[in-house]
């Protein structure tokens, strides 16, 4: 027998059906041991060395000895773990567990869940990769002491249930915006436009500047004014036409995808994620459990070269050679992409959204529908539209409007939806034509605040100034708002008095705990260790002999604020009972602790009465 060992229990009944009997594949379950809480400050960590104490995992006793039993019963172990470093560290940790020879034993590698996608990665398996395995073991160690030192210490000082390397720098992102929003100061502007025709077709056109130079109306004054020195009619004045080329946007990343969900169905990156992790690990069509997405934790818009071939045939065949684009596969978008994997596209062009609906949620029909379009709409032409921005004059002031006319649909016709043009077709004017003007329409108006972050458009941010990996998009957003540092308010990230106390704490005693920049170039550090450009002891020996100092000077300097009080007694010992903040949301405790540790839930009512009893 040869066991395939993968993460996921539920990949294992896909997989089977694409291998032959003598294989059994078993899952971990994910990661199977984690750090102790033993040793140095509980960490787990030697912090001289920097070697972890790892332990099973609660709850994987059974797990691993399923693992040890089928791996004795084995001629040969693949580690088909996730090709990611997160997968490539559990595939480490399991050959430690089962006693596996590091150099011998076989890793699989599968982009894709399907028989192309198994047969190729067990045609060429590799090595296990060391330099990935230390650039995940120091992202986690790192997480572990800024998670555990800082928690420790902000939970001591200011009640504040737990902070971490990457969460609170988001969070900082979250509450600089809330700051913008406070301090700023609306501005009155009024808008103008002037109803009119053209040989019998109705539109408006725009204020663009005043007769005396303005281009702003700032007061209702001004704007009667204005209105007061128009001529009966305005007159074209300028006709300028261009064509306007419109490129396909790329095929999608996790980041790129997630933003879309967001726009377009307002689901959450949480909820993004667990959609597509089940079309990668397979749907059952036509009683066929298959993957039909590529791996969906990626920066790269790279496509692999046998999908452009299929897909330049699919569009020629079903649109015509002049809808085809480009022939080569998209490769690395920025310096900071890893590009260890390609852009999330369908692993089967023949399974198109339509023809598979009836097998997939609506959910999922939904997420594919837009992974297929946008692979496919990448490797077509761009779209071709005529523009022409007219000018109007009356009395001085100036008016504009803007025609377009949609010459080649070019990619449109698979991703049209989300690309259509806001503008409106007019009809041909000539300059010099004079045009009535049927109907003047003003509205007063203040200028808006800057808009909180949605969770699109936060992991666009997270993405840009390279906070993060597309693994730890979702998980973070998702972990600020379990903490109750942030709500949700009408789809918008609103920062809690919680994080605004965090944030400030760490502000003064931590500022590159919670710099963008900071975050951003441990993630560059890391990415040189998985490369093998970088060493993990010596990254995390500099990092630690700083945060440490930090550590001691917050203790001495950082001042304890007081709890707040409930107004009542502990029932268990008397002392006043005072509000605490939690790992899972704020609770009732005793001012005694430790010496006493009463808790309560707060309990909040609704008003309204259970429709059950």
């Amino acid at each position: 027998m040869k066991l395939v060992i993968v993460e996921s229990p539920s990949k294992i009944k896909t997989i089977e059906r694409y291998l032959s009997d003598e294989y059994k594949v078993l899952a971990s379950y994910g990661h199977i041991v984690d750090l102790s809480t033993r040793g140095s400050k509980n960490l787990g960590i030697n912090l001289e060395t920097f070697e972890g104490d790892y332990i099973l995992d609660k709850g994987r006793k059974n797990v691993a000895d399923t693992l040890k039993k089928a791996k004795d019963q084995s001629s040969e172990v693949y580690l088909a773990t996730d090709p990611d470093r997160e997968g490539e560290a559990i595939a480490y940790h399991i050959a430690k567990l089962l006693e596996l020879d590091l150099d011998k034993t076989k890793r699989l590698e599968f982009h894709e869940i399907t028989r192309d996608g198994i047969t190729n990665a067990l045609a060429a398996p590799r090595k296990l990769n060391e330099d990935l395995f230390n650039s995940q073991e120091a992202r986690r160690m790192l997480d572990r002491i800024v998670g555990f030192e800082l928690s420790k210490l902000l939970n001591q000082k200011i009640n504040v249930p737990s902070a971490g390397r990457v969460q609170s720098a988001v969070l900082k992102l979250i509450t600089d915006k809330e700051q913008e929003i406070e301090a700023f100061v609306p501005e009155e502007y009024w808008t103008l436009k002037i109803d009119t025709k053209y040989d019998d077709t109705l539109f408006s056109v725009n204020f663009n500047k005043s007769y005396a130079g303005d281009k702003t109306i700032t007061n209702e004054a001004m704007k009667n004014d204005i209105i007061s020195k128009l001529a009966p009619q305005i007159v074209v004045t300028e006709a300028k036409t261009e064509i306007r080329h419109i490129s396909p946007k790329p095929p999608f990343t996790t980041s790129t995808l997630q933003q879309e969900a967001s726009s377009k169905y307002k689901y959450s990156a949480s909820r993004t994620s667990r959609i597509i992790q089940k079309l990668y690990e397979g749907v059952t069509i036509n009683g066929i459990e298959t993957g039909i997405v590529t791996y969906i934790r990626t920066d790269s818009t790279r496509l692999a070269p046998s999908f452009v071939a299929n897909a330049s045939q699919l569009i020629v065949k079903e649109y015509g050679s002049e809808y085809l684009g480009r022939s080569q596969a998209r490769g690395k978008a920025s310096q900071n992409v890893q590009d260890a994997h390609e852009a999330i596209r369908p692993t089967n062009l023949k399974f198109t959204p339509d023809s598979i609906k009836n097998s997939l949620t609506r959910e999922e029909y939904n997420l594919y529908s837009l992974i297929y379009a946008r692979a496919l709409a990448s490797l077509m032409v761009g779209s071709k539209e005529e523009v022409t921005r007219y000018t109007f004059n009356s009395s001085g002031t100036i008016f504009n409007a803007t025609s377009t006319v949609l010459l080649f649909p070019g990619f449109r016709k698979v991703y049209g939806t989300n690309e259509e043009s806001k503008d409106e077709k007019l009809p041909r004017m000539h300059i010099g034509s004079e045009l009535p003007i049927l109907d003047v329409v003003s509205e007063q108006k203040f200028t808006e605040p800057p808009a909180r972050y949605t969770e699109g458009r936060l992991i666009k941010t997270m993405e840009e100034l390279g906070i993060g990996r597309p693994s730890t998009y979702a998980p973070t957003i998702d972990i600020l708002q379990k903490r109750k540092y942030v709500s949700s308010l009408k789809g918008s990230l609103k920062p809690t008095e919680l994080g605004f106390r965090q944030v400030d704490a760490l502000n003064e005693f931590f500022p590159l705990v919670v710099s963008s920049d900071y975050t951003a170039t441990m993630e560059n550090e890391l990415d040189k260790i998985a490369n093998g450009e970088g060493d993990k002891v010596e990254f995390l020996s500099d990092f630690y002999s700083d945060f440490s100092v930090k550590i001691d000077n917050a203790r001495k300097g950082m001042k304890k604020l007081p709890p707040e009080k409930v107004g009542r007694n502990c029932e268990k010992c008397g002392s006043e009972l005072v509000y605490r903040d939690g790992p899972y949301g704020r609770f009732i405790g005793c001012s005694n602790f430790p010496k006493c540790k009463y808790t309560e839930f707060i309990v909040e009512y609704t008003g309204k009465n259970c429709p059950k009893c």
